[in-house]
């Protein structure tokens, strides 16, 4: 899609790739649905597991109905009323935690074991990764080659596997990764040359409260992204406001983060072609209309 609006604003060509549009409302399916397409018949018997705060929750929920498999699903005590009801809608039993005590993976890692079921990873996974990449293929397929290429970011799946699409597809294009500032782990770890972990951010996007970036993200960041962006809540919040009154689109949190550092760096984007992945659009109707209102005012 396209904004008119922002293009002169910016007096760049931004394309947006809308996959808040996508099939449960976010690229999640696609990494998803791709990792567990490759599950033996054994596998698909035994059913998957995953942990997610929703949009992966959905994701691999959605594909297990499709391809016929059970899902087993860790959520947060404090998910998206719209995500947890939805992921429970494709057929999937949902097993709460406290994201700030308790940890996911070593939970998913004791239900693996015990019931031999198949871990789905919501990032740090070959299958997924280059899954969630086909996004940025789309892209670049449809609108050639982009100068910039700005992508949401929480563990690095989305990220990783954009940057691999834009390295083959478009080797001059810069890519960027985007993260909350309270979240900004991937930031310090670009920085450090290792993996940071921090503890569970507070922030409004709720798709980016990851403590540490995956191994397998990680590195291919390292050699294929140009930097790492921070925003704010604050610059969330008016990204959600610019995408419904300008676009009429329905973006969560998590999903604004792309467009936020593209408004931030709007000087060195002039005469630009710019790509901005919206990463989602799952968010609950009251509290989108709560973020909305702050937005209105902090004008």
């Amino acid at each position: 899609m396209h904004s008119r609006y922002l293009n002169q604003t910016l007096d760049a060509e931004v394309f947006f790739k809308c996959e808040n549009l996508q099939r449960m409302g976010a690229f999640k399916f696609r990494g998803a649905f791709n990792a567990l397409s490759k599950l033996t018949d054994a596998q698909r018997r035994a059913g998957v597991i995953a942990y997610s705060s929703g949009n992966h929750a959905q994701a691999v929920a959605l594909s297990a109905q499709i391809l016929q498999t059970s899902a087993t699903i860790l959520m947060p005590h404090d998910a998206s009323a719209a995500k947890l009801d939805a992921t429970r809608g494709y057929g999937a039993a949902v097993i709460g935690y406290d994201r700030y005590q308790e940890d996911a993976m070593t939970m998913a890692e004791a239900i693996t074991k015990q019931d031999n079921k198949t871990f789905i990873p919501p990032f740090d996974h070959p299958d997924v990764l280059s899954g969630q990449g086909t996004s940025a293929l789309e892209l670049f397929e449809d609108v050639g080659d982009l100068d910039a290429l700005f992508v949401c970011l929480g563990g690095g799946g989305l990220l990783s596997g954009c940057a691999l699409a834009a390295r083959a597809l478009s080797p001059q294009c810069r890519v960027y990764g985007v993260e909350p500032l309270a979240g900004n782990d991937v930031a310090q770890s670009f920085a450090k040359g290792e993996r940071v972990r921090i503890a569970t951010p507070q922030t409004i996007a709720d798709g980016a409260q990851t403590p540490m970036v995956g191994e397998i993200t990680f590195a291919i960041i390292q050699k294929n992204v140009d930097a790492i962006f921070t925003v704010t809540d604050e610059q969330l919040i008016d990204s959600m406001r610019f995408y419904a009154e300008r676009m009429k689109l329905v973006v969560e949190p998590t999903g604004c983060l792309s467009l936020a550092a593209a408004l931030q760096m709007s000087p060195q984007l002039r005469g630009k072609k710019v790509g901005v992945i919206i990463s989602g659009g799952n968010v609950d109707a009251q509290r989108y209309a709560q973020l909305l209102s702050m937005a209105s005012s902090n004008t």
